[in-house]
């Protein structure tokens, strides 16, 4: 099936997007990776009258270290923010789980910033953002405002952008030094979406002790979340087995699962408690006193 017609604006600047975005209003959609708003097109489920393409706007596509934190923009694709170095460095499971996205063709197209927008709840990178406690830059009309990601997603493909604004940036703590952390998913076989997956990070007091545990969850829920009965059960005990094991059944509490052909909802509590094990068990391996 082919898209419903539609005008293409290419924008220079987030400026020249706003307007774009004043102008059409309702009839506009924001294009930057494409992965997610071309298959709704082509299916006809929205029908645009104008596309406004930002992935050219420069500084959409920057990672840069600026005020202690790692700035990574709107546009940058998910293969640059897998390899960038200032990343892989400060911000390493960010960077693991850009790894695990789809394929190499997505991977070189799609954008950050298109995926936290889209909110799709099997995508990977929500989970680590929450437990990275990402904060996100929206820019409109009325200037720029920044929405931590515990508050940004708010809801089965639903986010706090209001409308005419745009997400411009997504920043980020540097991890603490001798941090472990880890990305594990079940993907679907065909897509790549994450059935469930969950990025974990912790520290060790000098006693080995797990300290700063941080646990966010994708594709359990209609939306991610921090898997905050998983963190208070593990924090101040050592991250052995059974401790992590323990800590690891309250991955689903208070959640209700999704159900599909993929998964039935008791089937994707129990991938939410195993995987939160192993990303919590990888990751207390690579922390350092």
């Amino acid at each position: 099936m082919f898209a419903a017609s539609f005008e293409y604006h290419r924008a220079a600047s987030i400026k020249e997007a706003l307007g774009m975005l004043a102008q059409f209003g309702d009839d506009a959609r924001l294009l930057s990776g494409g992965h997610s708003l071309i298959p709704i097109l082509k299916m006809r489920l929205a029908q645009p009258a104008h596309l406004v393409d930002i992935t050219r706007i420069g500084e959409l596509g920057q990672v840069a270290e600026t005020g202690g934190r790692v700035a990574i923009g709107a546009a940058v694709r998910h293969y640059q923010v897998e390899s960038n170095p200032i990343v892989r460095g400060k911000i390493g499971l960010l960077a693991e789980c850009a790894a695990h996205i789809g394929d190499v063709q997505v991977r070189n197209r799609g954008t950050i910033g298109g995926s936290l927008a889209h909110s799709d709840p099997a995508a990977d990178f929500p989970a680590a953002v929450l437990a990275l406690e990402g904060e996100l830059k929206l820019e409109g009309a009325a200037g720029a405002r920044t929405v931590k990601a515990s508050d940004f997603f708010v809801d089965l493909m639903t986010t706090a952008i209001k409308p005419g604004e745009i997400l411009t940036q997504v920043s980020f703590a540097p991890l603490p030094a001798g941090a472990g952390y880890a990305y594990f998913k079940h993907p679907q076989p065909a897509s790549g979406f994450a059935i469930v997956g969950v990025a974990a990070w912790l520290t060790l007091d000098a006693k080995g002790a797990a300290q700063n545990v941080h646990v966010g969850v994708t594709g359990l829920g209609a939306k991610a979340f921090r898997a905050s009965a998983v963190e208070k059960a593990l924090t101040g005990k050592a991250p052995d087995a059974k401790s992590i094991a323990d800590a690891a059944s309250h991955a689903a509490e208070g959640i209700d699962a999704l159900a599909d052909i993929h998964a039935g909802s008791d089937f994707r509590a129990e991938l939410a408690r195993v995987y939160t094990r192993r990303a919590l068990e990888n990751a207390a391996a690579r922390a350092k006193r």
